[in-house]
């Protein structure tokens, strides 16, 4: 490899471009999404012909326009909300049978119809293009509006519009926090669309400025902080006559819309998270009844896939019992305690394809048929997939080859591979996967490829996330490439996931309810637990982003005489601070009294390790007022600390020249602080 590895990992957005994506199953063929390369950002449309098994072109952004995009600003949202850091066709959707085929690019909407693209004529840039079921019309959402333009005599109609408020777009902690990316569904019969209102006058706002660029105005956010009024959401049937049906809800939350052939459902949630239900509406008369109600006296936990139906109409449902996460068909569990059950991916007639976890660390594919749970893969690894029409697309990696595997199962057996056209990393990962201190905690040790054991003791490196909803330590290779690139630069490199972390049940997610805490415990019995006996634990550092960076700064804060030195990045520094789909769930409304346990700020006067915090100023996840207010009570207390401010970087850190420099400043910073 010709260049460094901090400078391909930031050109290759860290090896996942030129990765397949995206897939789409119809009768005849797979759709899918992939750049040209392994370092081209403009991710095209593809197919891959089931019968031939050959591989087709079907957009390519660049012959459509520019290669800088101009999008709008609640496209740059959703993006952002998605961790979506490529351009081009990002996104697309198709009518029921994938014969006709939309996409927004730069704001503009196309149509792919019979191997020819075409611009559509709009009345403002485009975000979120969606076909009817039967392909005679196409919903987006621009400027805040819901219109449907009927594609064979170009009629573009306004269904739904109001001064100050969206329509068809999900708010921020739909999309953020809970996995709902959408705000308009469409009918079976491609008449109605169900809408969601968002009005967000209710949400406090904030006011995000570009400090290295003061003549540019503030970007004015509506940010939920835990405590705070969330925006106001309501749901309309539009029938496309021009006739609107209320669909009133209770829950303050609308997680998920299912509109099929058996009816409309909906998933809606509590404040409190310690509720959910399944509703069945009428869509006539907006009526409601409760199907399903499932509790928890520390939270429910939203899982993406469901609801779904079986052919016959028969309920697909994932839920909590018997100290397991398992995959419900009608009013019975058909998967056992021990294997997790993460997501439905697809329902095929009778045919559930979902990913679980027997060991955490592996997230497999099953089918659910007649009664009969099938593996649909055997070695070890992180896979995805979808399934139609008997066919089903794999899409995995395992710790054992590099990069991505993709391929396409047929009904007969036939394997169709899909190629992916990732850069290599040039970096061969040495790891041992294994149980670490009392709790058995899953855990990573990355030596450098170089090391004799006995020759010398290494410092450490700790690389958690630590928190709930993402896994650090999995059996897959790309995941590890930068904690590898840091022990080639002479540390043992340690990665722990501890409790609140996914993949080991519920009650070991449930362990962090109201204190974020423990999650230190976790890092330090792994550490002080390891058999190996090069590892130097007089010079331990730990580095973090978000969640992990909250936990790399709370490390040198609290616990000084196991960490040496630590980099948070973005790190969530007073949850208060923080949104109200994710804080909420964990921590309780901020007047129960658990938030102060989990804050930095009133601890700051007990730092005495070098501490380096980075923050993008134009974060509008984790705000910058994070590190600023933490900055400031260091300040005060007289702790010398490095503040390190990344002047219009998101919270993605997506810009190649930033993501490649800071891994150096890092490794700077960690080896003189460890001298």
């Amino acid at each position: 490899m010709s260049e460094s590895f901090p400078r391909m990992h930031a050109r290759t957005r860290r090896f996942t471009l030129g990765v397949p994506r995206g897939f789409t199953v119809s009768p005849d063929r797979v759709l899918f999404l992939r750049s040209n390369s392994g370092v081209d950002a403009v991710t095209c449309l593809w197919e891959l012909d089931l019968a031939s098994g050959e591989e087709r072109l079907l957009v390519d952004p660049l012959t459509l326009g520019s290669a800088e995009e101009n999008l709008p600003p609640q496209e740059r949202a959703r993006r952002e909300r998605a961790r979506e850091s490529a351009g081009g066709v990002v996104a697309y959707a198709t009518d029921a049978t994938a014969r006709r085929i939309v996409f927004a690019l730069s704001g503009a909407l196309f149509l792919w119809e019979s191997g020819t693209v075409r611009a559509l004529a709009t009345p403002g840039s485009i975000i979120d293009p969606r076909l009817s079921p039967d392909g005679a019309r196409v919903a987006y959402v621009t400027g805040g509006a819901l219109r449907v333009q009927t594609l064979d005599s170009g009629e573009d109609v306004e269904v739904a519009a109001e001064e100050g408020v969206t329509y068809g777009l999900a708010e921020f902690n739909a999309a953020e926090e809970l996995g709902r990316m959408r705000g308009y569904w469409w009918s079976p019969a491609g008449d109605a669309l169900l809408v969601a209102r968002v009005d967000e006058s209710p949400v406090q706002r904030w006011h995000i400025a570009d400090p290295a660029n003061p003549d540019r105005e503030p970007a004015v956010v509506a940010y939920p902080a835990a405590g705070t009024p969330n925006a106001d959401v309501q749901l309309f049937v539009h029938d496309l006559s021009g006739s609107r049906v209320e669909v009133p809800f209770t829950h303050e939350y609308l997680l998920n819309v299912l509109w099929d052939a058996h009816g409309l459902a909906l998933v809606t949630l509590s404040r409190d998270q310690r509720e959910m239900f399944l509703l069945k509406i009428d869509p006539a008369t907006g009526a409601s009844t409760v199907v399903r109600t499932d509790t928890d006296p520390a939270w429910v936990e939203p899982i993406s896939g469901v609801p779904g139906h079986l052919s016959d109409g028969t309920l697909v449902w994932v839920a909590d019992a018997d100290g397991g996460r398992r995959l419900i068909i009608g009013d019975r569990p058909v998967t056992p305690p021990s294997l997790q059950v993460r997501e439905v991916l697809d329902i095929d007639g009778d045919t559930v394809l979902f990913q679980a976890s027997g060991e955490p660390s592996e997230i497999m594919l099953w089918t659910y048929a007649a009664g009969t749970l099938t593996p649909v893969v055997t070695e070890a690894g992180v896979y995805t997939g979808r399934r139609a029409g008997g066919v089903t697309v794999i899409a995995g990696q395992t710790l054992t080859s590099e990069g991505s595997s993709v391929r396409a199962l047929r009904s007969d057996g036939t394997v169709l591979p899909i190629r992916s056209r990732s850069e290599r990393p040039g970096l061969d990962l040495r790891i041992s996967l294994l149980r670490a201190g009392s709790r058995g905690l899953s855990t990573a040790v990355l030596l450098p490829s170089w090391h004799v054991e006995g020759s010398k003791k290494l410092p450490v490196l700790m690389d958690p996330y630590g928190g709930p909803h993402a896994q650090r330590v999995v059996a897959a290779n790309r995941p590890y490439l930068e904690s590898q690139w840091w022990a080639e630069q002479g540390f043992a490199v340690i990665v722990t996931d501890g409790r609140g972390t996914p993949g080991r049940g519920p009650a070991w997610e449930r362990e962090v309810l109201h204190d974020f805490t423990i999650t230190l415990d976790d890092q330090v019995d792994a550490l002080q637990s390891m058999p190996h006996p090069d590892l130097d634990l007089t010079r331990v550092a730990i580095r973090g982003w978000s969640f992990g960076g909250w936990l790399a700064a709370l490390a040198v804060i609290r616990r000084p005489d196991v960490f040496h030195a630590a980099v948070a990045g973005a790190p969530v520094t007073d949850w208060r601070l923080y949104d109200t789909g994710y804080t909420e769930r964990y921590l309780g409304d901020p007047t129960e009294g658990h938030y102060d346990r989990s804050s930095l700020l009133a601890d700051a006067e007990k730092l005495e390790r070098p501490l380096m915090i980075i923050h993008g100023l134009a974060d509008d996840n984790v705000v910058a007022a994070h590190t600023l207010r933490l900055s400031s009570a260091l300040l005060a207390a007289g702790r010398p600390h490095t503040v390190l401010p990344l002047s219009g970087v998101t919270h993605m850190t997506p810009q190649e020249v930033v993501a490649e420099n800071l891994l150096h400043l890092q490794l700077d910073f960690l080896k003189k602080a460890l001298g």
